[in-house]
């Protein structure tokens, strides 16, 4: 399945677990396990708990997702 076939929804990170897993909140109040995509590892953008984010969910098995991109955010310091 590629990239296009997912369904992306936003949803903010409420917990970081071994891995490259994260739980994370949807906008419609649900909660899931994702992880991270290799080109956000692979560019190591760091995810925090808070961050807003934007999440690919399978049609398929919509309790896990793969984290896609991290909302920048212009008054965050580095």
């Amino acid at each position: 399945m590629s990239r296009d076939d997912l369904v992306r929804v936003e949803g903010v990170i409420t917990s970081a677990n071994t891995g490259s897993q994260f739980s994370v909140k949807l906008a419609n109040g649900h909660e899931i396990r994702a992880r991270l995509s290799g080109r956000l590892r692979r560019f190591h953008i760091r995810v925090i708990v808070g961050d807003r984010v934007t999440i690919g969910l399978s049609p398929y098995d919509p309790s896990h997702g793969l984290i896609l991109a991290r909302e920048r955010l212009a008054h965050r310091r580095r």
